[in-house]
């Protein structure tokens, strides 16, 4: 009655594919705790201890969804700072434990993400990813204005980065105000200064001291008079002169205060249409960039959803949008874009303001504005979690429908027609007729029973008076 044995192979087999998942599995979880071990939990003695040290802080609330999809990233971040040997040190800490200490950092929201260098606290606005925080960390920590002292050092520079800014020349009151710039939007970009023999030999300066910005394969020259104010000349320009275009992007470019021209396109429709429009709006950002390049932000977005979120209606794909980001207009073409003759035209007449806008920020968009993201808030909760859509919408609504129910069934003041009236009157008066007959009947049964007490009580009387004289009889 035994039951025969798998062969040895079978068994060892078996065994070694078990030893395999438990250390497979065992390899996963050291490797997934040693990962998060790097970010460092931080209390309240944070505040004293960190000021000789620079640090790249989370402070999150653990009921926040965003703060959830970035704590994988964080550990990955604290992993690849401490593999590379980074003094930035990375921590994290629960602001909703320890609200004073976030609070004096100016934590308004969450996940905010710092850099923390002695007394200045740097805020993060990029876009989360490990490669996003990991540059702006070692952009930021590092100093405000970097050095470029050779030719080949810029060079290395430019192929790094889309986008910096370089001041070239000696001491002069713009090298201050460029300083003060950098301290003021280091977190989006670089800054440098050079001389002018560190300069290539593609880029040429007509007087000293100059401030350039080096993008789109090329450099641009500020001008005081034309461009204004230094601050405000880096923030326009910050920017590459084609963009690929999404939410965030959007929001960030509504800082430059231009108006943003926007290819509507399919990423994943190879169509000559689709193809076409991109090029042309490129070729405007780049070829047509003295026209154009103080006033408009040129970019192409996939798909058409954020933008029919934007100006709440829908656009075809293909198309050209222009959206003002300060007042909430946008511009839509009357007639379809077919070369880059009608596309200057359109840009053109929106630059001359013979343009219709629609949209904007009065009342009635607001409100309009409103009931659309309830709309949109309701659509997206139905078609994420159908189940969790009714139980949120279906049961108030229930509710106030029992009560509305309970509201109109109930009993109040009922007002009868005339001829009702004269009948419940007439009902009324036939009642007192009734009531007074019984008031007579009872009173005469009253009176009644009264004589007859009287008599009753008058033969007693006389009852007692024979029986007293008969006594008197016999004693006699």
């Amino acid at each position: 009655g035994c039951r025969p044995q798998p062969p040895l192979t079978s068994k060892m087999a078996a065994s070694g594919a078990v030893h395999l998942v438990l250390f497979l599995c065992g390899v996963a979880v050291f490797r997934s705790a040693a990962v998060s071990s790097f970010a460092i939990d931080l209390d309240s003695s944070f505040k004293d201890s960190r000021e000789d040290e620079i640090w790249l802080v989370d402070f999150y609330a653990p009921w926040c969804g965003h703060c959830k999809k970035l704590e994988p990233i964080w550990d990955e971040v604290a992993a690849e700072m401490f593999s590379s040997g980074s003094p930035i040190k990375v921590g994290k800490m629960d602001a909703t434990i320890y609200a004073g200490i976030a609070s004096e950092f100016g934590v308004r929201g969450y996940p905010t993400i710092k850099l923390l260098k002695g007394d200045l606290a740097y805020n993060y606005r990029g876009p989360r990813t490990k490669e996003d925080i990991i540059e702006f960390a070692g952009r930021v920590s590092g100093p405000l204005v970097r050095s470029l002292s050779t030719q080949q050092l810029f060079d290395h520079w430019q192929k790094r980065h889309p986008v910096f800014f370089v001041y070239v020349g000696g001491e002069s009151p713009l090298k201050e105000k460029f300083f003060e710039v950098a301290a003021e939007l280091i977190v989006y970009t670089y800054f440098f200064s050079a001389s002018e023999d560190a300069l290539p030999e593609d880029v040429s300066v007509q007087e000293l001291p100059a401030v350039l910005v080096v993008k789109d394969g090329t450099y641009y020259t500020y001008d005081e008079y034309e461009d204004g104010d230094l601050s405000s000349w880096v923030t326009k320009e910050r920017f590459l002169g084609y963009v690929h275009i999404d939410g965030f992007t959007l929001y960030e470019l509504a800082e430059t205060g231009k108006l943003v021209v926007v290819a509507v396109i399919d990423s994943t429709n190879s169509s000559e249409e689709h193809i076409s429009l991109k090029a042309m709006t490129q070729e405007i950002a780049t070829g047509y960039r003295e026209q154009f390049h103080r006033n408009f932000q040129f970019g192409h977005i996939d798909g058409a959803d954020y933008i029919n979120s934007v100006i709440m209606d829908e656009v075809i794909v293909p198309s050209i949008v222009v959206l003002n980001t300060s007042n909430q207009q946008y511009f839509i073409p009357e007639t379809a874009i077919g070369n880059i003759e009608d596309l200057i035209k359109f840009i053109t007449d929106i630059l001359e303001g013979s343009a219709q806008a629609q949209g904007g920020d009065s009342f009635y968009y607001r409100v309009r504005r409103l009931l659309y993201d309830g709309k949109s808030t309701i659509l997206s909760v139905f078609k994420t979690s159908p189940l969790l859509g009714c139980f949120l919408f279906g049961l108030p609504l229930g509710v106030i429908s029992i009560m509305c129910y309970g509201i109109w069934t109930a009993d109040g003041e009922y007002e009868p027609e005339e001829g009702e009236l004269l009948q419940n009157e007439a009902i009324e008066q036939g009642d007192a007729e009734a009531s007074d007959e019984e008031k007579e009947e009872n009173h005469d049964k009253h009176h009644k029973a009264d004589n007859e007490v009287k008599e009753d009580s008058k033969e007693l009387q006389d009852e007692e008076l024979e029986e007293k004289s008969m006594v008197e009889k016999k004693r006699d």
